[in-house]
């Protein structure tokens, strides 16, 4: 570990089990599952042995993601960041920088399930927040300052998303035929345990149209957003085949989310969402 007990903390490091650690500037702590870990997380596989790293630098504290096949996210202000992924000694204009406040990190679970590290900017004595605001996450100058999309499972795009990755996300190979509007349409209303919406469905032409209009708005804006984020190249048609890569090449979701579908509480909380108003 690179911290130093002798010296001010400039980023306080706060697990979910209560252990605080201090980072003094100009030194750093890689966190993970490993015990060659500085800071070592109880966590599933969803996150790895060398996960990220945590360093407290000039002005703030600089975090990225150093692994290679997990993805890590930083949660600020309401709004969560898919964490660039750097190399072993990297420079921070390499990574994504806290002027200021808290800021969350770590895998999907560990935000989802409140485990997340909580790592706060100390700052020096007096000093005000900077001009971005409390927990402002700014992006380092370099390639590396995309912002990923997240989506927040509890929301209809979420399921929209999931019911269309679905069969990719199940088939690696990524042959599996993709489903179109009208299908993720009555995924939607299996997954609520909607039966008499399910009936109308199949019955009334009408209905079958309104719901897959609404579906078909969910799927303009996913292609709407990948866009705005530049996650694919500009010029490049956004195909159901290259967004559903997008989504799943970024983590937007991952096969772990498959689980939300034999989840009682999550279908619930669709279902609410889907049939409070009905079509």
């Amino acid at each position: 570990m690179t911290t130093d007990s002798d010296r001010p903390a400039a980023v306080r490091v706060d697990t979910s089990s209560g252990e605080a650690i201090g980072i003094p500037e100009g030194r750093s702590l890689v966190f993970g599952r490993g015990p060659d870990a500085d800071l070592t997380i109880a966590a599933g596989r969803e996150l790895s042995r060398r996960a990220g790293v945590i360093s407290a630098v000039e002005g703030g504290v600089w975090v990225a993601n150093l692994s290679c096949t997990h993805a890590l996210y930083a949660v600020t202000n309401g709004s969560s960041t898919r964490l660039p992924r750097i190399e072993a000694g990297a420079e921070p204009s390499e990574g994504w920088f806290v002027r200021s406040g808290t800021v969350l990190v770590g895998s999907r679970a560990m935000v989802v399930d409140g485990e997340a590290l909580r790592v706060t900017v100390c700052g020096r004595a007096g000093r005000l927040p900077g001009p971005d605001g409390p927990g402002a996450l700014v992006p380092a100058p370099g390639d590396s300052t995309l912002l990923p999309l997240y989506l927040d499972p509890n929301t209809k795009l979420f399921l929209v998303a999931l019911m269309w990755c679905r069969p990719w996300l199940v088939d690696h190979t990524r042959t599996t035929p993709l489903p179109r509007t009208p299908e993720i349409a009555r995924a939607a209303l299996e997954t609520t345990g909607a039966h008499y919406e399910l009936e109308r469905f199949e019955t009334q032409p009408a209905f079958r149209d309104r719901l897959s209009a609404r579906v078909g708005e969910h799927l303009k804006v996913l292609r709407h957003k990948i866009a705005a984020r530049g996650l694919v190249r500009e010029g490049t048609r956004l195909s159901d085949e290259v967004v559903v890569n997008v989504l799943i090449e970024h983590a937007v979701v991952v096969p772990a989310d498959l689980r939300r579908l034999n989840d009682p509480a999550w279908c619930s909380r669709q279902e609410d969402l889907w049939w409070t108003r009905r079509p």
